[in-house]
């Protein structure tokens, strides 16, 4: 079996060993994943003992995005763009990175949820490694305006100057704000902050939200529940981030072995336990 695993701290909540299961057994590839909880101040040592002992590579989660880049002698253009990333292939010749997390949302929100981002206001909370990774699909789409939003407003400011090539190419027009300031009447809030993950309030004001807006949070499960529930007393619709942890596993899972896994019965599956679970 080739061996995998998913990296970062916390990592006992993911649901990615399931879902890499599930396309092993689908796709008949020999592929073994696992959680990799590693020290907040050792993921270098971590993930370079996991490749020595014969792994063939790895997904990467919060915090450790940023690092996981650094790490890698061959990138892809995604990840390159994000200066993030979520998967790490270690190849013979040097580890190649790769980001799939905005190639998981897109699909995620327009294929799974039927909610098309061209002409949209969209509103992206947060500009850590998960924004990163999202921002230069979520151009590619077309929006109408983009807003990047966070608490630091300069990492904002970074985050859209590295991305205001992609913008105009796009025809998409890109700004960075504070929290505070980020506007109001967004088709699209995207919650791509840690703020649900450790139990924090929303980020950001209900005004943000334009009537029947989608809001979506990019945790998942217990986590995101309060981000939900927000989202539904303003008014929009709220979607955790299970199917793009499926979708960008399936991204993932085509980077290291070439074959590309069907994605909605794992959705259907990981839905049907949430939904039991919730009962």
């Amino acid at each position: 079996m080739d061996r995998y695993a998913v990296a970062g701290n916390p990592v006992e909540h993911s649901k990615s060993p399931v879902i890499h299961a599930r396309f092993a057994a689908q796709t008949g590839e020999p592929v073994e994943y696992t959680r990799l909880l590693v020290p907040l101040d050792a993921i270098a040592p971590t993930l370079r003992a996991f490749a020595d002992g014969g792994a063939k590579g790895c997904n990467v989660t919060v915090p450790f995005k940023f690092e996981a880049y650094a790490m890698a002698t061959r990138t892809s253009e995604r990840a390159a763009l994000a200066r993030a990333a979520n998967t790490l292939r270690f190849d013979a010749e040097g580890w190649y990175a790769d980001n799939t997390d905005g190639a998981g949302l897109v699909a995620d929100v327009q294929a799974n949820a039927g909610f098309a981002i061209a002409g949209r206001q969209v509103l992206l909370v947060g500009a850590g490694g998960a924004a990163a990774g999202v921002l230069g699909p979520l151009l590619q789409q077309r929006p109408r305006r983009l807003v990047v939003a966070n608490r630091t407003p300069g990492k904002a400011q970074q985050l859209v100057d590295s991305h205001a090539a992609l913008a105009r190419q796009c025809d998409v027009e890109l700004q960075a704000a504070t929290l505070e300031g980020c506007g109001t009447g967004f088709d699209l809030v995207l919650n791509a902050t840690a703020a649900s993950l450790h139990g924090g309030g929303v980020p950001v004001a209900g005004a943000v939200l334009a009537r029947g807006a989608l809001a979506y949070d990019m945790m998942y499960g217990p986590a995101a529940a309060g981000f939900l529930a927000w989202a539904r007393e303003h008014g929009a619709t709220g979607r955790d981030g299970l199917g793009m942890l499926v979708e960008q596993a399936a991204e993932s899972f085509f980077v290291w072995r070439g074959v590309r896994p069907a994605t909605a019965p794992v959705l259907a599956e990981l839905r049907a336990q949430a939904d039991a679970a919730g009962r």
